[in-house]
């Protein structure tokens, strides 16, 4: 097993290039039987095999800084810097992570969960390392996908600019950008990434010299090729308009192509684009096949490429049934998502109602802007996005949706610990800067069939804003809908403490409840449906003088639901005797399954049990 050899990038270029074929067969062979075991982003990953075995046959990323954008396409660079035995563990508490992660290992040079920052922390590290008269090469991979971003065009334009020496590789799996089409330009491409073609240029350069008459014949040559480019490769007259020596489009799965290019690229002063053509999901039929059912997956046969067990109901699912339900009866209700159909449930939506669903790539900022414009004029726009997505979007939501009380839905998917994706993906921040957002309306369902009502609520009975938060997965032991209209309700009675909480964390105080009651404790547990806005009033008379209050949540204790009733209460001079707040704290949770992060951050049913009765004595 070559594979078994590789322990860094050294050792990748000991390799003769009779062994790399058979080095990117083991390691696709390697991630779909580790993969198949933990679940992960694969379809990814194997279409990046030959470029990652490429970029550490000519760079060092123990030195050398390699930039993700998003980090899905991370696991064969892992494997091939001295972490192959941790994929056992791979996204599993205290295992290895499934984005990169600087604390992890000394090649991962950025931490990458979100997309199109790549170019312009790449372009940082590149200005740092001319001001520190450094010498390393700096390298961001951005996926075509990454590029609907708005940032990575603020960094194309500012990188191209700036003369700076870096490298950015554009992984085109073929769902932005265009390709070529046409024999001659298949043939001007091969061309342009032979290494004949570079020689060839280099010696031209050479004859011509540094005299005047040299430098005319070659502006003029060069002013000749740049016209007959733009006709058959205009996106490559994009990049090099920024400023950007363009190269490609290359074989992303062609190594000794790729190595040759990126060989080159390294060579060149300034900033270099390399375009690479590769195929999500490469090798894997299954992946191949569906690469966007692979692209996060669950625990597979590797076989066959089929789940293991039977899907169940879940938050995005049924807020996906509801809301193409809703939309047959109402021709206003229009649905956005930023590059996240399937994800966030919208795949049955778009089937029934395809004018109405916009997808508008990775672009949350736009989406938002978008929504108020769609509201502006009477539709009913429902942005369907992960919480920690939308924090991309909050700007707009203060100047173009806030400022205009536009009414505007938000389903906020993954709200809370999402689990296996870990920190970068956590939607620990929403109840804090959707509370902050005047005019917005949170509601937090804590079953489906809250869900179901609430999204309902959201559409029809309220003006303004309105999010509605939900988690990834299903739901818990509480499957009612209890009075969804109110403010909050009591879900148990209970006269030595009270629980408060909101969503599917209303599971883990029932639970904590039955403990005290075992032990002799009666708990009152409240649940809220709706955490903003909340008043002094209203949060008096509900929480008004108790012994002990508890305020159960999974996000961070800056600006909390918590804090914010602790200062109502005050407000009201009616606070509890004893007041205490769990959640995150200040930092946000690693990767591991919900239940084991609830646990070791001390919100699962038990750890709240304890907490009340040391309140209590």
């Amino acid at each position: 097993m070559i594979l078994e050899t590789i322990h860094a990038p050294a050792d990748v270029q000991k390799l003769n290039k009779d062994q790399l074929p058979q080095l990117c067969r083991e390691v696709r062979e390697f991630l779909v039987d580790h993969v198949s075991r933990t679940g992960g982003h694969l379809a990814s990953n194997l279409g990046v095999v030959e470029l990652t075995v490429a970029i550490h046959r000519i760079f060092d990323t123990s030195r050398d800084r390699l930039v993700f954008d998003v980090g899905h396409q991370c696991y064969v660079h892992k494997l091939l810097t001295g972490r192959r035995d941790g994929f056992d563990t791979l996204r599993q508490l205290d295992g290895l992570s499934g984005f990169p992660k600087p604390r992890e290992s000394a090649h991962d040079a950025f931490v990458a969960g979100h997309a199109s920052n790549s170019v312009s922390v790449a372009l940082g590290m590149a200005r740092a390392r001319t001001l520190q008269h450094e010498d390393y090469d700096v390298i961001a991979l951005i996926g075509d996908g990454a590029l609907s971003g708005g940032l990575s065009f603020e960094g194309l334009n500012d990188a191209g600019a700036s003369g700076e020496r870096m490298i950015v590789i554009l992984n085109d799996n073929g769902m932005s950008i265009s390709r070529n089409v046409g024999g001659l330009s298949g043939y001007l491409t091969r061309l342009r990434t032979a290494p004949e073609y570079f020689a060839l240029k280099r010696r031209y350069r050479q004859v011509l010299g540094d005299s005047e008459a040299g430098k005319r014949i070659y502006r003029a040559s060069h002013r000749l090729k740049m016209a007959v480019k733009k006709s058959l490769m205009p996106e490559a007259t994009m990049f090099e308009k920024m400023g950007f020596t363009y190269l490609g489009p290359v074989d992303g799965h062609d190594l000794e192509q790729l190595t040759t290019v990126l060989a080159w690229a390294r060579d060149l002063s300034g900033p270099v684009l390399v375009h690479v053509d590769t195929q999500k999901g490469k090798g894997y039929a299954p992946a191949e096949q569906d690469p966007s059912r692979f692209h996060g997956v669950g625990p597979f046969d590797p076989a066959t490429g089929r789940s293991h067990g039977a899907e169940k109901p879940c938050f995005s699912g049924v807020f996906g049934e509801e809301l193409t339900a809703l939309a047959g009866e109402d021709p206003r209700i229009c649905a956005i998502t930023a590059a996240m159909q399937d994800g966030t449930g919208l795949n049955g939506f778009a089937a029934a109602y395809p004018r109405r669903l916009f997808d508008v790539g990775i672009a949350e900022g736009h989406a938002v802007a978008m929504a108020a414009g769609l509201a502006s004029q009477g539709m009913i726009p429902v942005f369907a996005v992960y919480s920690t997505f939308l924090q991309r979007g909050f700007d707009q939501l203060l100047h173009d949706v806030s400022l205009e009380r536009l009414h505007v839905v938000l389903a906020v998917d993954r709200a809370g610990l999402v689990g296996a994706d870990g920190e970068t993906h956590h939607g620990c921040f929403d109840p804090a800067y959707l509370s902050l957002v005047p005019g917005m309306t949170v509601l937090c369902p804590a079953s489906l069939a809250e869900l179901r009502a609430m999204l309902c609520q959201a559409i029809y009975d309220y003006d303004g804003p309105v999010a509605v938060r939900y988690p990834r997965g299903g739901e818990g032991a509480y499957r009612d809908a209890v009075n969804p209209h109110a403010l909050a309700v009591t879900l148990r009675e209970g006269a030595d403490c009270t629980l408060v909480t909101y969503g599917v964390m209303v599971n883990q105080a029932l639970e904590a409840a039955e403990l005290l009651a075992q032990r002799g404790v009666r708990a009152e547990v409240v649940k809220l449906n709706r955490i903003s806005p909340l008043e002094a009033a209203e949060t008096a008379e509900l929480l008004g003088n108790r012994r002990c209050l508890l305020v159960l949540e999974d996000c961070l204790s800056a600006g909390c639901v918590g804090q914010r009733l602790e200062a109502l209460l005050a407000q009201q001079d009616c606070g509890p005797d004893r007041l205490l707040l769990r959640n995150l704290g200040g930092s946000v949770p690693d990767h591991g399954a919900p239940d084991q992060l609830y646990q070791r951050c001390g919100l699962d049913g038990r750890s709240v049990a304890e907490a009340i009765e040391e309140a209590l004595r």
